[in-house]
């Protein structure tokens, strides 16, 4: 298959891996503690990657010494901030309050794209962008617009707010700086940066912090945590990022709603409301119009 063409598949696959981290974050409060469960994760996740890219890894170990500051700011926003953020964010705020901060974010990593990245989007795919957002709004507000009004911000909306404008900055950064590495070879050192910065929070979590009686339960959230919102996703928005540009890659980020309620009516038993099929209907050919070549 070409690139692009198997970059067109993923686009819709990898919102289906990233949305099931909606469903741990909610199934981790009580049982891990949310820097604990990053830092599992994250180290699972680079466990399992280095039986395939620690060869390449260790052949290209020159070219890691000379991004390193880059891989440990990238690793820093995208395990360490936009992982055990998002949890503590669960603690104490709604997921409707997380998802109305986080469907900013592709808006703004086009902004910064188009004017960093000197991205081009043609007025078709700029409309497609406008109408997946309202798309996504719709689903939060459940079809009645008073349900955005009535949102109250609480201590949460803070984790969750720094969280989302870090994965702008991650997003547009991991394009923006040149690198000779493959993308997973890549992010198997951004993930090794990540936990660097990771583990002293971590550690001063189980010490004076929220700690975690590791159970059955908790390390199965560890395991799928590291394999499908961990190293699937994200190699595959490296990946996507590569072929599609920042862009029109961070719309997939737009899908999550849809697909974070097909996941909690399989595993939670939670039907989908009417709203989520309307909101469908906004964002699927949505999507399919930003992400068409320009000159079409």
């Amino acid at each position: 298959m070409k690139p692009a063409r198997w970059a067109a598949v993923l686009l819709w696959v990898v919102p289906g891996l990233w949305s099931s981290n909606y469903l741990i974050a909610r199934a981790s409060h009580g049982v891990i503690a949310p820097h604990a469960l990053a830092m599992g994760r994250w180290t699972l996740a680079l466990a399992l990657m280095l039986p395939f890219v620690g060869v390449a890894l260790w052949r290209q170990r020159s070219a890691v010494r000379q991004e390193w500051r880059h891989l440990l700011v990238l690793g820093a926003l995208g395990m360490w901030v936009c992982g055990a953020f998002v949890y503590q964010a669960g603690h104490t705020t709604s997921a409707t309050n997380i998802a109305l901060l986080y469907a900013v974010a592709p808006v703004a990593i086009t902004a910064v794209s188009l004017r960093l990245l000197h991205e081009r989007m043609s007025w078709p795919q700029r409309m497609g962008v406008a109408l997946a957002l309202s798309g996504v709004l719709f689903i939060i507000a459940k079809g009645d617009i008073d349900n955005l009004l009535a949102v109250r911000l609480a201590v949460g909306d803070a984790w969750a707010l720094v969280a989302a404008g870090c994965w702008v900055a991650y997003s547009v950064l991991l394009r923006h700086w040149p690198s000779t590495l493959g993308p997973a070879v890549r992010l198997a050192a951004i993930i090794a940066g990540g936990l660097l910065v990771l583990a002293p929070f971590t550690l001063a979590e189980a010490l004076w912090g929220e700690r975690t009686h590791w159970s059955p339960q908790a390390l199965g959230l560890v395991v799928a945590g590291a394999v499908l919102p961990g190293v699937l996703s994200y190699t595959a928005y490296s990946y996507l990022q590569r072929e599609l540009g920042a862009s029109r890659t961070a719309l997939l980020l737009y899908l999550a709603p849809v697909y974070g309620a097909l996941g909690a009516w399989v595993v939670l038993g939670e039907p989908p409301g009417w709203y989520h099929a309307a909101g469908a209907a906004l964002i699927l050919p949505s999507i399919w119009l930003a992400t068409r070549p320009a000159g079409r």
